[in-house]
C-alpha cells in the first residue's frame, strides 16, 4: 500500500549486480523500525536486488545461501517492484507479508520502500525489511481480549449501559429486555434520565457527581427504573467512571432485584403470621433442641422464648416428644403435655421436617376435650346406639337408640348375653368370639369403626358401624365395656352407589377412565397374566357435527346407544369404557390372533355404523379405532398402552377416518418428533433460527422485478433446514403462528424499507397471512405498528390470504380485510382456484390482487384446457379490477402463454428462486 509522500534527501541507485551485498547508501529518513531489520534495494532497469548483511537472519538464519536469500526477498517485495515503476521519485510504500522460515514457523515482515531517482524519473527502490511478528501477535491478543470483554458485557445477565454527557451510547441485550425495548435503536441516543424514576433521580445524580477519576465506582444502591411503557421496576445499580471512544463517560450496571424484594416481603409476612397464630409453633434441631418458640407457645406452655430456646423440647412440654415418631404416625397425633405450672394439656401435634430439624405445631385442645367428655352421655343418647356390657358378658344398659337398632325392647335386652346377638363381617363370617366386646374385655384394646351386619329377631338385617372400648380406660381391671354403634344401612347403600359412580361414566354407565386404567393395570400384572392383552381406542367420527347441530341432548342419546352397542359387541370377560366426550375403549384378553383382533375391530365398527334413530331422526356415525397389543412380557404400563392406542387412533383419523390402525413404535416417534418440533419452534425465534428468503415477482410485459414475496425459512441447529410444509402447520395448530407472523412482518418490512431507500427502487413487499392470523384481534394494530416503525409506505405492502381462509368465515374476513385496507396496504387472494370462491364473493371482499395457483400454471403450455381455465380466471379478475399474478412459472413457454393471456405479473423458479436479501439485492445494498 502506498504511504503518504515525505520530503527526504535523495538516494542514488547502487548499480550492484543481483544478489550482491548493499553498501552504505544514504537511507534518508526511512529509518529502521525494529530490532530485527535489514536494508535492501532494487534496480528497475537491471531488475536486480541488493541487500545489506542481516537480511539472512531476518529470513531464517545464517544457513541460507545467497540464492535462497535472493529468491525469498524477491517473493516478498514482488508487489512493490512490480507496481512502483511508474511512480515519481521519493514516494514511499509499505506492506506486510508473511512467510515460513526454514524451521517451519510463520513469520511476518513489514516492507517500507522509497522510489529513488532524479528529475528524469525513478530508477529503483530503497527499502527496509523489519520483523513484526511479535507486534502482530500482540495486536491480535489485544483484539481477542477486547472481543472477550465485549462478549462478557453483551451476554451479561445484568443490564449494562454507557452514557456520555447524559446520553445513552451503548446498551447490552439484558438492558434492551429490562427496559422493555425491542432493539438497541429504541434506547441509543436518548437521555439516561428518561429511564430513571423521579424519586430515584436526585440520589443517582449525586452518586455520579462523586466520581472524579477514571475507574471510580459508586457503592451498590437501589434505584427505581422506568421501562419504555412507563412501568417501574427496582434495580441495584453501580456507576463506574470510564471512557467511551476517548471521551469521559459512565458505565452503569443494573441488577433487577424486584423478585428479591418480593421474596423478602413474603418472608416478613410469614414471620408475622407465625408470631400471631394461636397455635404453638416450635422449631427444633434434629436432636430435639428448641431453636424457635413463638408467642403462642409462650401462652400454651408458660415458658418465655428466652427461656425455651436452647432447651430440650421434651422438658419444655412436660412429656416425651419425638418428632420422628409423629411423622411415622402420619404427621399428626394427639397426646398429653404439661404446663409449666404442672396442669395437664390435651395437645394435637403436627410435625414436619425442615432442613436440619423439625417444625412442630401444637394445638391446645384441652378445653375441647373436656367438653367432649362432659357431653359424651348426651351424644350417646341420641341417634347412636350405646350398650354397656359387664365383666360377665351380660348387657347391663342400653339407650333407646340401641334398642331401636337391634330391634328389641329395653327389658328384653337387659341381662342378655351379648354373644346372643347375630353379627357377621362383610364377608359373611362370624367375628372372633362372636362379639367385639369380648376382645376388648380380654385385651383392653379399643376396636373402632367395625362394619358388621346385624341379624335382627324379625329376620331382617341392618348394617352397623361399631366401636368397642373399655368403660374406664384408666382402670382396666373393671373390664366393663361400652359398645357404641350407628345404623349405616342407608349410608352404606349411598357409599356403594358413590363407589359405583366413582368408577363408572354417569351417562353410559360404562367404566370410566379410572376403572379402565385400574382394570388394565390388573390385567398387566400378576402371575396369571394373559398371553396377550388388547386395547382398542375408539373415537366416533361425525359426532361433533351431531352434537353441535342437534344439541347435547341428542348427542347424549347417541353416546348411550353407541356405548350399549359396544357392550353387546364384546365378550363376557371383556371391558368397555368411556374416557369422555366421544372416546371409548375396549380391553380384552380373550383373543390372541391378529385376524381375530381385526375381526373384532370391524365388528365394533359395523355395530356403530348402523343407523341410529333419535327423536324420529335417523343419524349415522362411524368410528376411527387405534389398536395396541401387549404380550405377557411387555413392560408398558396401563397409561402407556392407553397413550399408544390414542396415537394409533390419531393415525387412523389422519389417514381418512372410518378405519382402524395398529400401533407401532414409529407412530409414537412421529408424534414425539412433532411435539419436540413444536417446542423447538417455540425456541427458534429467540435463537434466531428463523430467516426470510425473498422470491422476485416480475411484471410480465416489462420483465422488471416489481415485488418480492417473503418466504419464511427455518435452519434447525440439529436437523438442518426444516421444510415450511412441516413447521408452518405446526405453528398454525398452536399459538405460535401469531408470534411468528409478527416477527416476519416486522423483519421483512424493515428489510424492504432499507433496500428501497438504499437502492432507490419502488419495490412492493408481499407477506402471507394464515387463517389463524385473521382471527388475531391485534393483527391490524401489529401491521400498523410495523409500517410506522420501519418506515415502509403502506402502499408498498401486500398481505396475501389463501382462498380457503377467506371462504371459512366471509363476514369476519371481510371486516378484518377492510380494516387492513384502511391502513393503505394492498390485499391479495392466494392459491386462487383451490377453494370455492366465486366472482360475487370476490366483489364483496376488498381485494387488489389475485394469485393463480401453480396447479393451473403447470400445464398451461401443453394443455388447451389449462390455458382456457387460466384465461377465464384472468378475465374474471380483470372484470373486478384485480391485478393477476401467476405462481409457479417454470419455463419460458409458460411465461409466453401468460403474456398472450394478458396476465399482469408472475413468479416462479424460471424468474427467480427464493434467496437471502444480500444474494437477491447484492451485499452492497
Amino acid at each position: 500500500m502506498e504511504a503518504d509522500a515525505l520530503a527526504v534527501p535523495g538516494a542514488g541507485n547502487s548499480g550492484r549486480p543481483a544478489g550482491a551485498p548493499l553498501g552504505n547508501e544514504p537511507l534518508g529518513d526511512l529509518g529502521l523500525a525494529g530490532d530485527h531489520a535489514a536494508i535492501w534495494s532494487y534496480d528497475f532497469e537491471a531488475e536486480t536486488l541488493s541487500w545489506l548483511p542481516g537480511l539472512e537472519n531476518l529470513l531464517g538464519g545464517g544457513t541460507l545461501t545467497e540464492a535462497e536469500i535472493e529468491s525469498r526477498l524477491a517473493d516478498l517485495v514482488a508487489p512493490l517492484t512490480s507496481g512502483t515503476r511508474t511512480s515519481p521519485p521519493w514516494r514511499e510504500f509499505e506492506l506486510e507479508q508473511s512467510f515460513r522460515n526454514p524451521a517451519g514457523e510463520v513469520r511476518w515482515v513489514r516492507l517500507r520502500a522509497r522510489t529513488i531517482g532524479d528529475d528524469n524519473g525513478s530508477s529503483g527502490l530503497l527499502g527496509i525489511a523489519t520483523d513484526v511478528t511479535d507486534v502482530r501477535e500482540n495486536r491480535q491478543a489485544l483484539e481477542d481480549l477486547t472481543d472477550r470483554y465485549r462478549l462478557l458485557v453483551e451476554l451479561s445477565p445484568d443490564a449494562v449501559c454507557v452514557h456520555e454527557a447524559g446520553v445513552v451510547t451503548y446498551v447490552n441485550r439484558a438492558a434492551v429486555t429490562a427496559l422493555g425495548a425491542s432493539s438497541t435503536a429504541e434506547l441509543i441516543g436518548r437521555p439516561i434520565m428518561d429511564f430513571v424514576a423521579d424519586e430515584s433521580l436526585p440520589a443517582l445524580l449525586d452518586r455520579i457527581a462523586s466520581l472524579h477519576r477514571q475507574g471510580a465506582s459508586t457503592v451498590p444502591a437501589d434505584t427505581v427504573m422506568l421501562r419504555l411503557d412507563g412501568t417501574k421496576y427496582l434495580v441495584q445499580s453501580i456507576s463506574v467512571r470510564t471512557t467511551w471512544e476517548g471521551r469521559p463517560a459512565f458505565q452503569v450496571i443494573m441488577r433487577d432485584i424486584s423478585a428479591q424484594k418480593a421474596a423478602e416481603a413474603t418472608l416478613r409476612y410469614q414471620a408475622a403470621l407465625i408470631s400471631h397464630v394461636s397455635d404453638a409453633i416450635i422449631a427444633t434441631s434434629g436432636s430435639g433442641v428448641v431453636t424457635s418458640w413463638n408467642p403462642a407457645a409462650e401462652n400454651v406452655y408458660g415458658w418465655t422464648a428466652d427461656e425455651a430456646i436452647g432447651g430440650t423440647v421434651s422438658e419444655l412440654v412436660g412429656a416425651a416428644l419425638d418428632p420422628e415418631t409423629v411423622l411415622r404416625r402420619g404427621g399428626v397425633m394427639r397426646t398429653t403435655h404439661r404446663h409449666r405450672n404442672g396442669s395437664t394439656l390435651a395437645i394435637r401435634i403436627s410435625a414436619a421436617e425442615m432442613n436440619d430439624g423439625f417444625v412442630l405445631v401444637c394445638a391446645d385442645e384441652t378445653a375441647r376435650r373436656r367438653a367432649e367428655q362432659h357431653y359424651s352421655t348426651v351424644v350417646a343418647s341420641l341417634d347412636e346406639g350405646v350398650v354397656v356390657i359387664g365383666p360377665g358378658g351380660l348387657i347391663e344398659s342400653a339407650n333407646p337408640a340401641a334398642c331401636r337398632i337391634i330391634g328389641v325392647g329395653h327389658d328384653d335386652l337387659i341381662g342378655v348375653p351379648c354373644v346372643t346377638l347375630e353379627l357377621y363381617d362383610e364377608q359373611g363370617r362370624i367375628p372372633p368370639a362372636r362379639m367385639p366386646s369380648v376382645v376388648t374385655r380380654r385385651t383392653g384394646a379399643t376396636l373402632t369403626g367395625l362394619v358388621l351386619r346385624l341379624r335382627r329377631p324379625a329376620g331382617d338385617d341392618v348394617w352397623i358401624s361399631l366401636t368397642s372400648r373399655l368403660l374406664t380406660p384408666e382402670d382396666p381391671s373393671v373390664q366393663a365395656v361400652v359398645a357404641s354403634f350407628t345404623d349405616i344401612t342407608e349410608r352404606r347403600a349411598i357409599g356403594e352407589r358413590l363407589a359405583h359412580e366413582a368408577t363408572h361414566d354417569p351417562l353410559t354407565e360404562l367404566a370410566n377412565r379410572t376403572l379402565v386404567l385400574d382394570s388394565l393395570a390388573e390385567a398387566l400384572s400378576g402371575a396369571g397374566r394373559a398371553e396377550l392383552t388388547t386395547l382398542l381406542f375408539i373415537d366416533l367420527d361425525k359426532f361433533k357435527v351431531i352434537n353441535d347441530s342437534l344439541g347435547h341432548s341428542v348427542g347424549d342419546k347417541v353416546l348411550r346407544i353407541a356405548g350399549e352397542r359396544l357392550r353387546r359387541g364384546i365378550g363376557e370377560n371383556d371391558l368397555v369404557g368411556r374416557l369422555g366426550g366421544d372416546e371409548f375403549v375396549v380391553v380384552t384378553a380373550e383373543i390372541t390372533e391378529p385376524d381375530e383382533i381385526k375381526a373384532l375391530a370391524e365388528h365394533l365398527r359395523e355395530a356403530l355404523t348402523e343407523p341410529i334413530t333419535v327423536n324420529g331422526r335417523q343419524l349415522h356415525i362411524d368410528a376411527s379405532i387405534g389398536i395396541v397389543t401387549a404380550a405377557n412380557d411387555d413392560t408398558r404400563t396401563a397409561e402407556d398402552l392407553l397413550r399408544d392406542a390414542d396415537v394409533a387412533m390419531y393415525q387412523a383419523k389422519t389417514l381418512g377416518r372410518a378405519r382402524y390402525e395398529f400401533f407401532d413404535v414409529e407412530l409414537r416417534e412421529r408424534m414425539q418428533r412433532r411435539l419436540r418440533m413444536e417446542q423447538d419452534l417455540r425456541d427458534a425465534l429467540q435463537n434466531e433460527e428463523l430467516w426470510t428468503a425473498y422470491q422476485p415477482v416480475v411484471d410480465i410485459e416489462s420483465g422488471e422485478m416489481v415485488a418480492v414475496e417473503a418466504l419464511l425459512r427455518w435452519k434447525h441447529p440439529a436437523h438442518g433446514t426444516i421444510s415450511p410444509a412441516e413447521f408452518i402447520p405446526l405453528a398454525e395448530e398452536s399459538d405460535l403462528i401469531n408470534l411468528i407472523g409478527k416477527y416476519v412482518l416486522r423483519t421483512t418490512t424493515r428489510e424492504i424499507a432499507r433496500r428501497r431507500e438504499q437502492l432507490g427502487i419502488d419495490l412492493n413487499l408481499k407477506v402471507n397471512l394464515s387463517a389463524r392470523q385473521l382471527d388475531d384481534p391485534h393483527l391490524v394494530a401489529g401491521v400498523q405498528d410495523a409500517l410506522k416503525t420501519t418506515g415502509l409506505p403502506p402502499h408498498a405492502l401486500t398481505l396475501e390470504v389463501t382462498e380457503s381462509a377467506l371462504m371459512r368465515d366471509q363476514a369476519a374476513a371481510a371486516e378484518v380485510l377492510t380494516s387492513l385496507r384502511d391502513l393503505g396496504v394492498s390485499l391479495a387472494i392466494d392459491d386462487f382456484g383451490t377453494g370455492y370462491s366465486s366472482l360475487a364473493q370476490l366483489q364483496r371482499l376488498p381485494l387488489d390482487t389475485l394469485k393463480i395457483d401453480r396447479t393451473f400454471v403447470t400445464g398451461i403450455a401443453e394443455s388447451r384446457d389449462a390455458a382456457a381455465i387460466v384465461k377465464s380466471i384472468i378475465a374474471m379478475a380483470h372484470a373486478v379490477d384485480l391485478i393477476v399474478v401467476a405462481e409457479g412459472v417454470e419455463d419460458e413457454e409458460q411465461l409466453a402463454v401468460l403474456r398472450e393471456l394478458h396476465c399482469d405479473q408472475a413468479q416462479g423458479f424460471h424468474l427467480g428462486r427464493p434467496a437471502p436479501p444480500d444474494e437477491l439485492f447484492g451485499a452492497a445494498g
